[in-house]
């Protein structure tokens, strides 16, 4: 008989201490595999999340809370910086520049975060490895339709939100500015298909209309008086649709005195860059690189703004503060592993008196000590292996249950058959640990005195 089946059987003699063994073993490496596959969660939404940009210029602060508002939607913004700003940067940068899109931000609707932006975001932006946003229903809103906006899947579904339908995000806290001076809520155009991003939970406005607010633009009663020398004519309602323009049926309501008294005023949260970083070009490239290095070091030297590169700070996020934290959990579920082992140690141990005269028996009918020892390792890596292969299924079992919860919370598709290159380490893993754990119970047996125990036994 091999020495398996011998070890074997003395596992099925102790079947409920060696199952419950088995048992400590398999939760044990489910809790690794379960840190391993929320650990892999976490890092594919951070990388989903990457908007197609090399820089993000914002308010002086921490470059985290810029890069976690701005992509994430999350935080509050560091502080507003003005527009003409903006424009500075793209005549001085125009020869590296490809895009430029600037983002307004800070209220929500219903909760959901309400951004407000230019058509470019979804036009010329992309996220995850260079995909760019679809549309599940209608289209992208267009700049000189003022009023027109974009909701991300989600909050479509959440909210039970479709085309036509018309929102009015406000700042949180703030009761709604009620229509008094040609403010127009923005009627919904298009609806995002599911990205995996934050986008997905998000409210996209046109920044036009989001400037032209009431809230942001207050009335001439409440904005101040004219300047002086100047008499402002009496303010004249439109009669009819047609005194609006031809625009005036999308919602774009021409306010000249609007455009001009306020636009000098108008602010940003964020500026979102794209380089020509990845022109095939050579000379191009090198050209970009060298002068979006000055650009970087101008911006952050100035008292305006700041300039992040999204891609550093998001892999220091996930390196310095996730890591850590998947690196101590993962160090628990080992420990639990290792606790699982001494487990198997000690029921083991506990059970060689009893075994005495079955290890006697052997050795008088020929087993060497050596085999002895041999079997009781056995027994040891048999339970740290049938545990292991235990904690896998239902490590596995339990990522299959919750894929569609995982997918629907953070947009990342995850199945039960996917396994992690790490995971081959817990096979050799546990032999060795099996080993460790056995090697004191296999020392007891060998050194079992065989003429005491097979007197003791008669």
């Amino acid at each position: 008989m091999s020495l398996i089946k011998i070890a074997w059987r003395s596992i099925r003699q102790r079947a409920l201490a060696s199952g419950m063994t088995a048992f400590a073993m398999g939760l044990g490496v489910a809790l690794v595999v379960t840190v391993l596959v929320v650990h892999s969660i976490i890092e594919q939404s951070f990388k989903r999340g990457t908007i197609g940009c090399n820089f993000i210029v914002g308010g002086k602060g921490s470059q985290y809370q810029l890069v976690l508002n701005t992509i994430f939607h999350v935080e509050q913004p560091l502080g507003n910086i003005p527009y003409q700003y903006m424009e500075e940067l793209q005549n001085r940068y125009t020869p590296i520049l490809q895009t430029m899109v600037p983002l307004c931000m800070g209220h929500d609707y219903k909760t959901h975060p309400a951004i407000a932006t230019t058509q470019d975001y979804f036009d010329k932006l992309t996220y995850k490895d260079g995909d760019k946003f679809a549309f599940d229903k209608g289209r992208n809103f267009k700049d000189e339709n003022f009023y027109e906006a974009v909701v991300g899947a989600k909050v479509a579904q959440w909210l039970g939100l479709k085309l036509d339908d018309e929102i009015e995000p406000v700042a949180p806290g703030e009761a709604k500015v009620k229509d008094s001076h040609g403010h127009h809520p923005f009627k919904i155009v298009g609806i995002l298909k599911p990205t995996g991003t934050a986008n997905d939970r998000a409210v996209f406005l046109n920044i036009e209309g989001f400037w032209r607010c009431p809230a942001h633009n207050p009335p001439p009663a409440e904005a101040g008086k004219t300047a002086p020398g100047k008499e402002k004519s009496p303010e004249k309602k439109p009669e009819s649709a047609e005194e609006h323009g031809p625009d005036a049926a999308s919602g774009h309501v021409h306010d000249e005195t609007c455009d001009h008294e306020h636009e000098i005023n108008r602010e940003v949260s964020a500026i979102l860059i794209g380089t020509k970083s990845g022109s095939p070009d050579p000379s191009v490239k090198a050209m970009t690189a060298k002068i979006s290095a000055l650009m970087e070091l101008e911006i952050n030297k100035g008292p305006v703004a700041q300039t992040v590169n999204p891609g550093r700070v998001l892999t220091t996020l996930l390196d310095t503060m996730v890591g850590k934290i998947q690196l101590i959990l993962l160090i628990l579920a080992v420990l639990v592993v290792v606790e699982a082992g001494i487990g198997i140690m000690v029921s083991m141990y506990n059970s060689m008196s009893d075994r005495k005269h079955d290890i006697a028996i052997m050795r008088a009918l020929g087993a060497s000590r050596f085999t002895v020892m041999a079997i009781i390792l056995l027994e040891s890596i048999l339970l740290a292996l049938g545990g292991g292969l235990f904690g896998l299924l239902v490590g596995h079992g339990m990522v299959a249950a919750m894929s569609s919860v995982i997918a629907e919370q953070s947009g990342v598709f995850v199945s039960g058959l996917d396994f992690r290159p790490v995971e081959l380490i817990l096979i050799p893993g546990l032999i060795v640990l099996a080993a460790l754990v056995g090697y004191l119970p296999a020392m007891y047996a060998y050194k079992t005195d065989v003429a005491k125990s097979l007197m003791a036994g008669t």
